[in-house]
């Protein structure tokens, strides 16, 4: 009987870190689309300190509160955002693909 329960523990352990995973996994390659031209509000879960921003060409960020961002696109490209809080630790990582007007 305690090796049954062990062997449930092990499982439900296993089951919790390859779900954990997988979200992790996901939110990184979380992709936000941007219209070129159209500015877009941002709004985080967590209060951030500063944007790192990839390429200062494609997007730029105009903070409106420690939570809340627009994006103002510039050129079509790609590019990424990482969100950082006032302990130095990266709380977002969003990849940002700015498309044309027309583009679906």
């Amino acid at each position: 009987m305690a090796a049954a329960v062990l062997r449930v523990r092990i499982c439900i352990t296993i089951l919790v870190l390859l779900l954990t995973t997988i979200s992790v996994a996901c939110a990184a390659d979380q992709t936000i689309t941007l219209r070129l031209g159209a500015p877009t509000t941002l709004v985080l879960k967590r209060p951030f300190k500063k944007v790192l921003i990839g390429d200062p060409k494609i997007v730029n960020v105009r903070t409106l509160d420690d939570s809340r961002v627009t994006l103002e696109t510039f050129n079509l490209g790609e590019t990424n955002l990482i969100f950082v809080d006032d302990g130095g630790i990266a709380i977002t990582n969003a990849r940002i693909l700015v498309i044309g007007p027309d583009d679906i």
